[in-house]
């Protein structure tokens, strides 16, 4: 594993962008792009997409995608529904020398740029505190029995900073071998795994626990984002938050629950954040 090109800019955001059937994360990374660029002080912003995404992408997209990078070794998740298998890929082609590695369903709603400053105490700082709707940092473990089981960290891959160096080079080269030899993880490392294919929140922890949980988290830092997953808010494990609550977009300013909404806040029903897409001006 190695770096495949030259860095342009000291900090920037990155997401990886493919589409599949259901989905369309192109679509979710063009608002989440745009709400960075009208709420962040730091708006630079990369997208990694394979072949077929990259073939859509439009004018619109390149006013607000300011680099557009090629998977490369080529498209382990191709044949996957849900493609996480690229992710360890960000570290090789990253613009920034420091990136935020971002779920493409996170809207940012205010500027957050005070935390870089916090993170930068570590190479690696995987977000370990999820809020529900109402701000409070949830203790929800209806999605989490393979974390308790196995006595890993409570990773969030969804928000991760990173910058070039040796815990960040040791970490993605770890998470690379975890994603290309999951069936010894499954079968032979983990109690009770579940989990025919790896998922990446599972992937970080088991990543952080190999080469040190210190290295790779800031403990009760509250540096996260706020989860709409239904058990995390107070609903039923497979509700659908957008069923339940009243939710409005005016202009920046987001609200759930007659809550404004102030963390970074991961839509996770991605029929909604589409809608979401359309209504942002």
């Amino acid at each position: 594993m190695q770096r495949l090109s030259e860095f342009k800019e000291q900090c920037g955001h990155i997401t990886v962008v493919q589409n599949n059937a259901t989905t369309d994360y192109l679509e979710l990374a063009y608002l989440q792009a745009r709400s960075i660029k009208r709420t962040q002080t730091n708006k630079s912003y990369a997208v990694m997409v394979d072949e077929a995404t990259k073939a859509l992408i439009e004018d619109r997209h390149l006013a607000v995608f300011d680099y557009v990078l090629d998977i490369p070794y080529g498209d382990a998740a191709r044949e996957d529904d849900w493609k996480l298998a690229n992710d360890w890929k960000v570290w090789c082609v990253t613009p920034f020398k420091e990136t935020i590695k971002l779920d493409s369903d996170i809207l940012f709603t205010r500027d957050i740029s005070h935390w870089w400053d916090l993170m930068r105490t570590k190479e690696v700082c995987i977000a370990t505190n999820i809020r529900d709707y109402k701000g409070n940092i949830s203790d929800a473990r209806a999605y989490r029995r393979l974390f308790d089981e196995n006595n890993l960290i409570d990773a969030y891959n969804g928000f991760t900073y990173f910058r070039y160096s040796r815990t960040s080079t040791e970490f993605y080269q770890t998470v690379k071998n975890i994603f290309e030899n999951w069936p010894v993880f499954r079968d032979d490392v983990l109690k009770n795994c579940r989990h025919d294919k790896p998922a990446t929140d599972e992937v970080y922890a088991i990543a952080a626990k190999l080469i040190g949980e210190e290295r790779c988290y800031i403990p009760n830092s509250g540096i996260g984002f706020t989860h709409m997953k239904g058990a995390v808010n107070g609903m039923a494990v497979n509700d659908t938050w957008t069923d339940k609550l009243y939710h409005q977009l005016d202009g920046d300013k987001l609200t759930a629950g007659f809550y404004r909404q102030l963390y970074p806040f991961h839509i996770f029903d991605k029929a909604c954040a589409e809608a979401l897409s359309k209504q942002y001006d």
